[in-house]
């Protein structure tokens, strides 16, 4: 069969660069209120999942995605127990949050129901736990939850896609410092914020912001085979705790999670950064 097709799924990047998966059907296409929505099986990263045009999650790296978003600051701030995920509509984050018995809450608000509804039917493995009685699933705009919201968290979590549509807001300094409003005093953020090679501008701008509004912010890196670049970004910004110094080791060797990615040497080296991305960082 993989002789008679020649379809391809290829993501621009900077339109001069890009990843290039061959695929062996189409699964689904739809449209929402806000997007392009389509699944594929491909050949070497089995389902895909991609919104207006960019690969989201696919079956064999989300995992990468999903743990350093999550574990991370789980693994510092480690009697978190009300968290709220901003996007997330795959559900890979909140898979990985409820693995921490100190959690009671998980409230994921998502604008686009379709890719939630998309996740369940073709990700079952990502979207496993959307039923867990600990997890609250809102279709809401993101920044005006948390703009009109009043309830405090001890981890927001914003797993927002690039920063165009629907969520740009998700990366400007107003929403961010509604974020910081909204956190417990020894709350945490952790969103993600994109490739160093090709966003840099953003990530200036990102970092000059967050600074302005936290008194803890590092850049934590982590390599994601399907994501721009294969190296991507994550913002830890926090009240009160150090990503390093605050991490609990032996938390973590407690729970004796079966993560592929995510572990104690992982944690602390994500955080030592190559000396391009570390200047990104202070030139913000």
């Amino acid at each position: 069969m993989e002789d008679l097709w020649n379809i391809w799924l290829s993501e621009l990047h900077k339109k001069h660069t890009g990843f290039t998966l061959k695929i062996k059907k189409i699964i689904y296409s739809g449209q929402s209120d806000f997007q392009q929505v389509d699944v594929f099986e491909s050949y070497e990263f089995g389902r895909v999942l991609v919104l207006y045009g960019s690969i989201m999650i696919t079956e064999k790296d989300e995992f990468i995605y999903h743990e350093m978003i999550t574990h991370i600051p789980l693994c510092v701030h480690t009697k978190t127990k009300k968290v709220l995920v901003i996007g997330g509509g795959d559900g890979g984050a909140v898979r990985e949050i409820v693995k921490h018995p100190s959690i009671q809450k998980v409230t994921l608000v998502e604008i686009d129901k379709m890719v939630v509804d998309v996740c369940k039917e073709y990700f079952p493995q990502v979207s496993s736990e959307f039923d867990n009685p600990k997890v609250e699933v809102l279709y809401a705009d993101g920044a005006k939850f948390v703009y009109h919201g009043t309830e405090k968290y001890d981890l927001i979590v914003v797993d927002a896609s690039d920063p165009i549509g629907p969520a740009e807001v998700l990366f400007q300094k107003s929403f961010h410092e509604q974020i910081y409003d909204r956190l417990n005093d020894d709350g945490i953020l952790v969103a993600q914020s994109e490739s160093p090679f090709y966003h840099q501008e953003t990530i200036r701008k990102m970092y000059k912001n967050l600074k302005e509004i936290f008194p803890v912010v590092e850049l934590y890196l982590a390599s994601i085979p399907t994501y721009p670049s294969g190296l991507w970004s994550f913002a830890f910004c926090s009240k009160k705790y150090h990503p390093i110094r605050n991490f609990d080791r032996q938390y973590f060797a407690g729970l004796k999670l079966n993560t592929r990615y995510y572990n104690e040497d992982v944690h602390e080296a994500a955080f030592r950064l190559p000396t391009f991305v570390r200047r990104l960082v202070d030139a913000g």
